[in-house]
């Protein structure tokens, strides 16, 4: 999160604005504030009220007023004390399960997943030893097994209770291993874990953490369809995901957003016609703030309100569910070209809207704000020869 005059130092956040020019004679370069807390949130919140202090002693400086301002404050880096017997001393496996419960908390389902895996795999190949008894070799060794593992066996319900070794024997068949991105993922949130325990006083500096993964990373982007493969995939009809599929063609919303539509989240404009409310609901959240959008629904989309759930447009739909139906559907009509996945069907409606000039706005992951633009509304797209 980016906040305004504030800046995340040692875990705490902290406020800096410099006063006019005019003024540093009389008040300094500039106010300076530690506000207290590592919650983003909370810190936005306290940035605020600090920011109408400034105002106040600004105005009152330009009239001759000197306020009385706040001293700078230095946060240091947290020290423990060494000759504490209980500092380095608790197994892995004890401080792992207090960091997860924590994480449960803060993270959504699928983020936690990630972070739970990531720390199992550590746990499970030095669950039984102190902390503070992680060297640099231990880290090299962990991030040698990490690069081995194969991306197929966790999926697999027999590896399941695996230990990051056993997994590794398991993998050593496949000669495709898990992607450089994945490997530093599950890295880089093995060594929050071991930061947190630092800062949290039950663990030393560690050089666990002073090891890096050497692979390099590769960008797959997702491949736009064509045209052609639009209309195949349309004319299929699938008796599961054909409309959500016409949805996210028509629409461009990803697979979360349009399995968690509400009756609720469509809007009546009059002659504008319906209209999609992309934001955070009581089944689904957005993938981030900029996200949340208004988007006009395309009249064959229309068309197929009545036939859809009363409550959610598709209450038997989930995530998972809806990227395994369009594998199958993609290996039955013979679509196998690389990077052809569900969320393709997004960067075709992106296509459509450059070819049919709707603005597309630079900022990732927004391509069409209706709510700023209500004329794009008018503009829709003439597939009617993809009705199957």
């Amino acid at each position: 999160m980016r906040i305004p005059y504030a800046y995340l130092k040692q875990q705490t956040w902290l406020y800096r604005r410099n006063y006019p020019k005019a003024l540093q004679p009389m008040l300094g370069q500039a106010l300076k504030q530690s506000l207290k807390t590592g919650d983003a949130k909370e810190a936005k919140v306290r940035a605020a009220e600090v920011n109408a202090k400034f105002e106040e002693i600004v105005a009152k400086a330009r009239e001759g007023i000197v306020m009385e301002r706040p001293e700078p404050v230095k946060v240091a880096a947290p020290v423990f004390p060494t000759q504490s017997p209980i500092i380095g001393r608790e197994t892995v496996k004890e401080l792992a399960r207090d960091y997860l419960s924590l994480r449960s908390n803060e993270l959504r389902h699928g983020g936690f997943k990630s972070v739970r895996f990531s720390i199992g795999l550590l746990v499970s190949l030095y669950g039984t030893r102190q902390v503070g008894s992680l060297s640099r070799d231990d880290g090299r060794r962990f991030v040698s097994l990490v690069a081995q593992l194969s991306p197929h066996v966790g999926k697999s319900y027999q590896a399941r209770g695996l230990g990051l070794e056993q997994l590794v024997q398991r993998s050593s068949a496949s000669k495709v291993k898990i992607t450089a991105h994945t490997q530093k993922r599950i890295v880089s949130q093995v060594l929050h874990f071991l930061e947190w325990a630092y800062h949290e006083g039950r663990s030393p500096k560690l050089d666990f953490g002073a090891v890096r993964v050497e692979a390099k990373g590769r960008i797959n982007s997702y491949a736009v369809p064509t045209d052609e493969e639009v209309q195949l995939l349309l004319v299929a009809n699938h008796p599961v995901i054909g409309s959500v599929l016409q949805f996210c063609l028509l629409s461009g919303l990803r697979s979360g957003e349009a399995v968690g539509l509400l009756r609720e989240d469509l809007v009546w404009k009059g002659n504008l016609g319906w209209f999609i409310q992309v934001r955070p609901n009581r089944v689904r959240q957005l993938k981030t703030d900029a996200a949340e959008r208004v988007v006009p629904l395309h009249d064959q989309l229309s068309d197929r309100l009545p036939s859809l759930g009363e409550d959610r447009l598709f209450p038997e739909l989930t995530v998972s569910r809806v990227t395994k139906q369009f594998a199958r559907l993609r290996a039955d009509l013979d679509l196998d070209r690389r990077g052809l996945v569900f969320h393709s069907t997004r960067k075709w409606f992106i296509t459509q809207c450059e070819r049919t000039g709707v603005r597309r706005y630079a900022r990732r992951g927004s391509f069409m704000r209706a709510a700023r633009r209500p004329m794009v509304a008018e503009k829709k797209f003439e597939v009617s020869h993809y009705d199957p």
